[in-house]
């Protein structure tokens, strides 16, 4: 026997060290089997342990390439789109004649697919250097609209093949076929983690400075990376396709808040390095347990995803707090921050009579082939290069607009109605530019605009006097959501993305439950007359537009607020040492971009005349994409509102011009990923060597 202390002890207990997370993540799923059994009218049966398996497959294949991507410090909002895509090819092209297609050639398209899809990802993210988070929310919508193409409604044939192989038994009444799958995956996993480029992926996700010093090709190893990601969403196609029997060109949409959930149950630290699909799948499976005994106890389904948000959350906290107690470091340093600036020990970088920050400070060249610019363009010379090019590309699209659909330029009802349309993107410009302007991103606007709109028309009910006190109190809404969200920013130290795609779950589930699944009321008099009627020709909304975008530009241009927005964005510990508060500057970034967001439902109620579920939901890409046309960097600290506003303008004119052509619908959602794409691509900051 062994005696404490022993070298076979202490790499047992280090093993099980490392591997904490995932054993938590078994140790919660066994548990909840057990409810589950318990709670079960009878003893559970091979058939019901069946039905489990392949109720979470899907969700677990998806979790696996999630796990792969997250380990090498990326991030892919691309699954749920890339599930949909492959579910619609294969709907689409199997004939009802071909009862008995080949499972293996397929399931070879469905993966290949996929595999397609994580190299156009992986080309972008590992060889052009741009930020994840961008280049998969343009992808997840330019697949999106391809699916459309493909299968624009549900229908379609699956071959019964497929359903018989995925579906069935591996040992008969022993083993289902999902579990094999898993297990044949995890198997490969466990042979490509003891490869090099197993090791590599773990060091690249650790550190990618160090990784590339000892030798590593960083690049190849993340385009790789999301190459293998793609093929296991395009296996999760596949399975779905063969669960269903059918296509959906939507069926993946609503994975996205699960597949990161059941990463994050399992272990994976988000940021890379640590973490591995075992804990993934098993994660997977606790949330497919979690809304199964919500279902049993007669928990409406609409709990779902606010369960499924709350599961994240406390899942990212979980892990924070095991790792170095997040929480209470902040708090520590808030503290000894404070009595440090009390004391005198934190002073700024300038004089106290010159308010401005040092690094907020405009640059730009201040002349121009050797001639002095007017003083104007020598002050705002870095706003109109980064700006310029959005008003350049108006001028096409109005050119463009003028060829293809007449003269509607000299239409005055045609500007009317591009400033109206307008209204919406300028607006969520400010509060989305804001977030991205610090460096974060605003994941939750969609269901802050549904649940907004959905709130005000079931309280004003057509009802001009209701206006009165229903406008406040979904404003008193919107911030509260705002601040939830800065506070686990801020206060938790969690990732942007994290909270707010969990607040955006949280908000469906919400919103569902609030209109019962159907949303009722209707916006009043007052607000329909402010958004579609004219006075002298002109509708009410454009005088407001044109108010709000003058206060906008002052807001970030022109005071202390607006300035502080770009300390951070520029350099977090900076402006923390030149006294600005960090903090509370974050948490009112969330806030008015909350309250931008419902100022759009509010809006969008009284354009429609309703308000639906998922009326927010077209805003998400098109939020960013203004802001990131007009010029601002997507990491933060660079950016002005005008150039955001000719972004809107861009977008709508956009819009307006593929509305008038034969064109389907699917290609405004191609267009708007292309043009995000694009323009990052453009306006990227420069890396030295």
């Amino acid at each position: 026997m062994r005696r404490p202390g022993s070298p076979w002890t202490g790499g047992f207990r280090h093993k099980a060290a490392r591997s904490r997370a995932t054993l938590v993540a078994i140790a919660v799923f066994v548990l909840l089997f057990l409810v589950t059994d318990w709670i079960s009218p009878g003893p559970m049966t091979y058939f019901d342990v069946s039905f489990l398996a392949s109720g979470g497959t899907t969700l677990a294949l998806a979790a696996i390439g999630q796990t792969l991507v997250i380990l090498s410090g990326g991030f892919d909002l691309s699954a749920g789109a890339v599930i949909s895509l492959v579910n619609a090819v294969l709907a689409a092209n199997m004939s009802m004649t071909d009862m008995e297609a080949s499972v293996a050639e397929w399931t070879a398209v469905g993966i290949g697919v996929g595999m397609l899809v994580g190299a156009f990802n992986g080309f972008f993210v590992a060889f052009l250097r741009l930020q994840p988070i961008v280049v998969t929310l343009s992808t997840m919508f330019i697949v999106e609209g391809g699916t459309l193409l493909v299968l624009e409604q549900p229908g379609g044939f699956v071959a019964p093949t497929l359903g018989s192989f995925y579906m069935g038994d591996a040992v008969p009444n022993l083993l289902p076929a999902p579990i094999l799958l898993l297990g044949v995956v995890l198997l490969a996993w466990a042979w490509l983690k003891r490869t090099r480029y197993g090791l590599a992926l773990y060091a690249v996700g650790s550190d990618p400075a160090s990784a590339a010093a000892v030798g590593i090709s960083v690049p190849w190893v993340r385009f790789a990376t999301y190459v293998l990601a793609g093929g296991l969403y395009g296996l999760a196609g596949v399975f779905i396709s063969a669960q269903t029997g059918s296509g959906d060109p939507l069926v993946g949409n609503s994975l996205l808040l699960s597949v990161f959930a059941a990463v994050v149950i399992g272990g994976t630290r988000l940021g890379g390095g640590k973490g591995g699909p075992v804990g993934s799948v098993f994660g997977a499976y606790t949330l497919m347990i979690v809304v199964n005994i919500l279902l049993a106890l007669n928990v409406s389904a609409y709990f779902s995803s606010i369960a499924e948000g709350a599961v994240l959350l406390l899942a990212v906290l979980f892990a924070s707090f095991s790792k170095t107690s997040v929480l209470a470091d902040q708090i520590r340093h808030g503290l000894a921050a404070a009595r440090a600036r009390s004391a005198g020990l934190l002073v700024a970088q300038r004089p106290k009579a010159d308010r401005r920050l040092a690094f907020a400070a405009r640059r730009g060249a201040a002349s121009a082939g050797g001639v002095e610019l007017p003083g104007l363009f020598r002050r705002n010379a870095e706003t109109i290069r980064y700006a310029a090019p959005a008003y350049v590309a108006l001028c096409l699209v109005l050119i463009a607009t003028q060829f293809v659909l007449g003269n509607v330029l000299v239409n005055f009802g045609y500007w009317n109605a591009l400033f109206v349309l307008s209204t919406f993107l300028a607006i969520l410009a400010l509060g989305q530019g804001a977030v991205i302007l610090t460096g974060g991103l605003d994941l939750s606007l969609p269901w802050t605009i549904a649940l907004s709109g959905i709130l005000l028309a079931g309280m004003v009910r057509g009802s001009d006097p209701a206006l009165l006190y229903a406008l406040p109190i979904v404003l008193a809404v919107a911030a509260a959501i705002g601040l939830l969200n800065g506070i686990g920013v801020v206060m938790l130290g969690l990732s942007p993305i994290v909270v707010t795609l969990a607040m955006n779950g949280i908000l469906q589930g919400a919103a569902l439950l609030y209109s019962n699944g159907t949303p009722s009321g209707f916006a009043s008099p007052a607000l329909r007359w402010f958004m579609t009627g004219h006075v002298a020709g002109v509708t009410p909304v454009i005088p407001f537009l044109a108010a709000f975008v003058i206060g906008a530009t002052v807001l970030l241009g022109r005071t202390s607020f607006g300035r502080r927005v770009y300390a951070i964005g520029n350099s977090l510990e900076a402006a923390r040492l030149s006294g600005v508060r960090t903090g509370r500057v974050i948490i009112a970034v969330y806030v008015l971009s909350a309250l931008s967001a419902a100022l759009v439902g509010i809006l969008l109620t009284g354009f429609s005349g309703q308000a639906s579920l998922g009326m927010g939901d077209d805003y998400l890409l098109p939020s960013i994409a203004v802001v990131v046309v007009g010029g601002a960097l997507i990491t933060g600290g660079r950016g002005h509102y005008l150039g955001m506003f000719g972004g809107a303008l861009l977008l709508t004119a956009l819009q307006t011009l593929l509305a008038g052509t034969t064109l389907p619908y699917a290609f405004r959602a191609i267009l708007f990923g292309c043009v995000v794409l694009a323009a990052v691509v453009a306006l990227r900051e420069r890396r030295t060597s």
